[in-house]
């Protein structure tokens, strides 16, 4: 992609005071339910009224939603409130619909975004629209395939691009719905820091609790706005009933939140940034030197194996360092989520290099 800084445009033409907000229900329910929730956001912070029209759902038979009578209750919502409207697009058809009901905004959703061949005919039945069209990253942690999908676009002339982080699926039992891998969307904002992208804490957490937390997070992380699912009745909603936050919770989100600023120009702080910075550095070195003395372990521990004869995986031992590892780390204020990816990647690398050892 060439310079993105022309794909901002249509963020910094609203001249917000504030990050983007696009919230409304997870789904287009009732005609009565999306002009109520509407309403209710009408004087807050909210940019865009999204509700999904077609929802994607993992087995058949759950609400996949009201379809294309939807987008003309998202018209009402404009003509009633003066929000513009949003909406997920998963094929050409939806985009058809979308464009003659004149849905200011599209996004593109997780489980679409896995398929470049999708992405393409999207691209292609999108070709040079003006609306801002957001790509959400795709299920599974690729940044590259998130970023092929956004450049499919871009090739295709769309004036007005932007992204969504809404967390990766995992087998692993956590906290979150969806794994944030902060370490993904920041390598993203890395790659392209002009394009817009935006947080989404509801798929993250799947938990209306959490949702704050996630979205403080994300704007430290100088992310461009959030998309939070809203609803007047969230426990009866028919789809993501735990994820959504009544209007009412998303207005007092929206003044308890702080908004960080990117840098700070005086003096003091920068020295003492870059001193704090400097310990980082060293602490990091230090790292380095300690897993690389490991490492050299791990192949004493691999010659040793393929002496005796012993398979490299040894579950027992292996259960018993994660067990102890936790427990230190909660002693120096690590979270067991941390220590358990770091030994996990640690003990993944100690095996690769037993491997090599004995098969060598």
């Amino acid at each position: 992609m060439k310079n993105t800084k022309e794909l901002r445009t249509w963020l910094d033409d609203m001249k917000l005071d504030h990050p983007l907000v696009i919230a409304g229900p997870c789904s287009a329910e009732t005609e009565e339910q999306v002009l109520k929730i509407a309403h209710e956001l009408k004087d807050s912070d909210v940019s865009y009224y999204r509700a999904g029209i077609w929802k994607p759902r993992t087995r058949p038979g759950n609400f996949e939603g009201v379809g294309a009578l939807g987008l003309k209750w998202l018209q009402k919502v404009k003509e009633e409130t003066g929000m513009k409207t949003c909406t997920e697009v998963a094929n050409t058809a939806h985009v058809k619909l979308a464009l003659e009901h004149d849905i200011d905004m599209l996004w593109i959703g997780a489980r679409t975004a896995v398929s470049p061949f999708i992405m393409q005919e999207l691209a292609d039945a999108l070709q040079g629209t003006d609306k801002p069209v957001l790509v959400k990253n795709p299920i599974n942690p690729d940044l590259a395939l998130w970023l092929g999908g956004i450049e499919r676009l871009y090739t295709a002339d769309i004036k007005n691009l932007g992204a969504i982080h809404r967390g990766f699926s995992t087998y692993e039992k956590t906290k979150y719905r969806n794994v944030p891998e902060w370490q993904l969307a920041i390598e993203f904002k890395n790659r392209f820091p002009d394009l817009p992208l935006i947080n989404d804490p509801s798929h993250i957490t799947g938990k209306r609790d959490m949702v704050f937390d996630v979205s403080q997070t994300a704007l430290d992380l100088n992310f461009d706005g959030l998309m939070i699912e809203t609803h007047f009745d969230p426990d009866n909603a028919w789809s993501d009933a735990a994820q959504q936050v009544t209007p009412d919770a998303l207005k007092q989100m929206m003044k308890d939140l702080k908004i960080k600023k990117v840098t700070n120009e005086e003096d003091a702080y920068k020295d003492a940034l870059n001193n704090l910075r400097a310990q980082i550095n060293v602490a990091d070195n230090q790292l380095i030197d300690v897993m690389g003395k490991r490492m050299k372990v791990a192949d004493q521990i691999g010659a040793l194996k393929k002496e005796k004869n012993v398979a490299v995986l040894q579950n027992k031992r292996w259960n018993e360092v994660l067990g102890n590892m936790i427990l230190e780390g909660e002693k120096v204020g690590l979270s067991e989520e941390f220590v358990l990816k770091m030994f996990k990647a640690i003990h993944q690398e100690s095996i690769n290099h037993q491997e090599k050892v004995i098969n060598g």
